[in-house]
């Protein structure tokens, strides 16, 4: 029996070795040195409009059948855009034929407008349905892109199966490979360049050393970025600002150009990550008491922002996560510093999959599996030209200013509302404006009202 079953092993042996040889000569020849020069032989391009083209078989089903209502673009509640004094005019005129000015006090009318937005903001919160995944009009043959699909054909469901086999025997491992082989050069590398002096020599093999890497990373996402204005990048001294879909925001951003990272220090492999990287390069770790010490954090930012020989600072002033429809209120703390802002807009195509984090339903492992097993990450990346604090302009209204040009840009919503409803509870200062605003309508009622 041993002799039967030793030439069999062997040729197996063989195999395999042909195989893995075969396997990691296609990763360096095709993925692994293109990375190295930043060039790229437009196979992703192509793989992207193969898969439109497979999409649009779709259009033999029954359109009923494949459109889904996105709750984006048809609210539960249809609500026109008017102010609250208008609208208490309104219910007045129709309640008891009184209009504002007419009434020097609270009326009992006036209730049924709070009423009527608390039952409004309960059905149809345009904040909370930021947090959770947007849902496509029309599937990609992904089941989790799509919670309202069930069965619609034969053919769609051949298609389904062919393109699971397809991510999960070819794409997976192929992405997963890349991925430690990206994260493992850049530790390896980074420690390596570490050793050198400080100087330019140094800066310059780190600089190559993370756009390696970071593109390898990029490939094992299979990333398919366009970036728009190149000639707005960050430039050393300043802060890039950008919109936060996703973790992976980072890597896009930074397959493009070097950055000096802000963040705070963990323990795990990302400890040794964030160990390694800060050897090669001065990025901005911070401990997890020194993170509560605004003024701590704000004086380590200025300081390397005043240092135009360090790299630009990248941070997502959102502070969360938010599903890839909108941009919500930016923290000031990046804005109170005097140094040169750069807006960034990203905008991923949720066509080809999900980029949305959803941290409170997902854990980092899970979420990576779930971006490497779709069928690729696409989007649209826009340098916006630097912006300064004006005169007279404190660090909200600069905030809110770059805010609004990153919404613009990348046609995202523009909300007001902290990204730390994600988690907690509206502040009370909320609630007191909406106070101090109905107030002001009766003072102002009563000042007309008197002047007559």
């Amino acid at each position: 029996m041993g002799l039967f079953f030793n030439p069999f092993n062997n040729l197996i042996c063989i195999l395999l070795g042909i195989s893995l040889t075969v396997w990691f000569t296609m990763l360096l020849v095709f993925i692994i040195v293109p990375a190295i020069f930043g060039v790229s032989f437009g196979i992703r391009r192509l793989y992207m409009k193969t898969l439109l083209k497979v999409f649009k078989v779709r259009v033999k089903v029954p359109n009923n059948c494949m459109k889904v209502k996105s709750p984006f673009e048809t609210a539960i509640i249809a609500r026109e855009p008017t102010s609250l004094e208008q609208e208490i005019k309104e219910i007045r005129r129709s309640g008891s034929n009184r209009d504002l000015n007419s009434a020097s006090e609270f009326e009992m009318s006036d209730i049924f407008y709070f009423a009527r937005r608390g039952v409004e903001s309960i059905m149809d919160d345009e904040v909370t349905k930021r947090f959770s995944a947007e849902e496509l009009q029309s599937w990609n043959l992904l089941t989790r892109s799509n919670y309202n699909f069930h069965y619609i054909s034969l053919r769609l469901t051949v298609l389904w199966g062919l393109g699971l086999l397809i991510r999960y025997g070819f794409l997976l491992p192929l992405r997963v490979t890349l991925a430690f082989t990206g994260v493992g050069l850049l530790v390896f590398l980074t420690s390596i360049v570490g050793l050198l002096p400080n100087g330019r020599v140094k800066n310059y093999l780190s600089e190559k050393v993370h756009l390696m890497c970071y593109r390898i990373c990029v490939r094992a996402l299979t990333a398919i970025i366009t970036y728009h204005d190149s000639e707005n990048k960050p430039k050393n001294g300043g802060i890039c600002v950008a919109n936060h879909t996703s973790p992976i925001d980072v890597i896009i951003l930074a397959s493009d150009g070097c950055y000096a990272m802000v963040g705070q220090i963990h323990g795990g492999l990302m400890g040794v990550i964030q160990r390694s990287m800060v050897k090669a390069c001065p990025h901005i770790w911070f401990e997890r008491s020194e993170v509560k010490d605004r003024h701590l954090v704000a004086k380590r930012l200025s300081d390397h922002a005043e240092d135009k020989s360090k790299l630009p600072i990248l941070i997502f002033p959102e502070g969360t996560c938010i599903n890839n429809t909108s941009v919500m209120m930016f923290k000031k703390g990046s804005f109170e510093i005097e140094a040169k802002v750069y807006p960034v807009a990203i905008k991923y195509d949720p066509r080809f999959g999900d980029a949305f984090w959803n941290s409170s339903k997902y854990g980092m492992v899970s979420y990576l599996l779930r971006m490497m097993s779709s069928w690729a990450i696409v989007c649209s990346v826009w340098y916006l030209p630097p912006m300064f604090r004006e005169e007279g302009e404190d660090a909200v209204q600069f905030a809110n200013r770059v805010k609004a040009a990153i919404a613009r840009q990348g046609g995202l919503v523009d909300l007001l509302w902290d990204g730390g409803l994600k988690r907690g509870k509206v502040k009370d200062t909320f609630k007191e404006e909406q106070q101090k605003l109905y107030s002001k309508i009766l003072v102002g009622a009563q000042e007309d009202r008197s002047r007559s």
